[in-house]
């Protein structure tokens, strides 16, 4: 009688679950966190949530500020900046890592008088341009010649393949987040042609490397305008418009009305050679955006999708050529149409 009422406190036993119900449940949840990751994978973008625009004119936010700080002075680039190691030069500024407040950033140096000029038309561009397109601005110092930049480990475009090559971004390495990219690098240019100041044309891009070299690329893997020392201004109502340099230039990475147009009879002279506007920029982006786009799988599919702007893009006339926005929209409109596909593919084969 004892051992009957022990036994009825321990009330009710357990029944176990059949395997077939487990794994029906694990198939289920499986199936759930495969469409949460493709959804987190193709609609999310791994791009940083913090704009430096947000901050007012004359001061900053990078990283993880929360506040905005005003623009460092001279004397606290003199007493607060630590100049570490040299990791670039151009010919008109070296860049040198540094650190301040325990935070790596990019110090620039003017490299000769003959060039302040160009430095300080730099320097008006950045701070006039601050926001998500351009490297956010830290601080400058007229009298010394420097300009305080963020910091972007992973250097300039250039090193994209390098970078995409290493082990712990081959998870980026795809033809979604390499489309992004260049539209990042369309959209910056957009930015350019509508700037605050007006239409302005990036005119140290003469080849593809000098170009990449522009730009720089973020830890979050997006594209920053940098180097915005020769940026001059396009007026259509004036009828102002411009020249980059004053060399002959040479290829076909240039758009044709930058090359000479008198042919080889007549010799190179600054003064004959006509002036263009914006349109040269949209002439690149073609190859710019092909080498973004590499050779993963599914590049050549975007390409094939690209065929047709691109092909306007390289119009003989400058005026036939679309505007950046008008690109920038079709980069938008594939990328929305390919994403959607490759997601419906992969749900009908579960």
């Amino acid at each position: 009688m004892e051992k009957k009422s022990q036994e009825s406190k321990k009330g009710p036993t357990h029944r176990e679950v059949p395997p077939a119900v487990v794994l029906l449940l694990a198939m289920a949840l499986m199936n759930a966190l495969l469409y949460l990751c493709l959804d987190r994978f193709f609609i999310s973008h791994l791009h940083s949530t913090v704009d430096p625009s947000h901050c007012p004119f004359g001061s900053f936010r990078m990283g993880q500020m929360k506040n905005c700080s005003p623009w460092l002075s001279c004397e606290e680039l003199r007493t607060e900046v630590r100049q570490l190691k040299r990791v670039g030069e151009g010919a008109v500024k070296r860049v040198f890592l540094s650190e301040w407040k325990e935070r790596k950033v990019a110090l620039s140096r003017l490299t000769g008088l003959e060039m302040k000029d160009d430095f300080l038309h730099g320097l008006q561009m950045l701070k006039s341009l601050q926001g998500k397109h351009v490297v956010t601005l830290l601080g400058y110092c007229e009298d010394d010649n420097t300009i305080l930049t963020e910091y972007h480990p992973l250097g300039s475009l250039s090193n994209l393949e390098a970078t995409l090559n290493l082990s712990k971004y081959q998870h980026v390495n795809t033809w979604q987040n390499r489309l992004q990219l260049a539209m990042d690098y369309v959209g910056i240019i957009n930015y350019l042609h509508s700037s605050p100041l007006g239409t302005l044309v990036m005119c140290d891009s003469n080849d593809l490397p000098k170009t990449l070299s522009q730009y720089l690329l973020t830890s979050n893997f997006s594209i920053v305008a940098n180097d915005l020392d020769a940026l001059p201004l396009v007026n259509h109502s004036s009828r102002t418009f411009v020249k980059c340099g004053h060399r002959e230039l040479h290829g076909d990475f240039v758009a044709p009305e930058q090359l000479w147009p008198y042919g080889e009879d007549l010799p190179f002279h600054d003064d004959l050679m006509p002036s263009y506007d914006e349109k040269i920029d949209i002439w690149r982006i073609p190859d710019v955006t092909s080498f973004l786009l590499g050779h993963v799988e599914g590049s050549d599919m975007v390409r094939f999708h690209l065929f047709d702007i691109h092909k306007a893009c390289k119009s003989k006339t400058p005026a036939e050529r679309p505007t950046a926005q008008d690109v920038l929209d079709v980069y938008q409109k594939v990328l929305n149409s390919l994403r959607d596909t490759v997601t419906t593919q992969t749900r009908e084969m579960l």
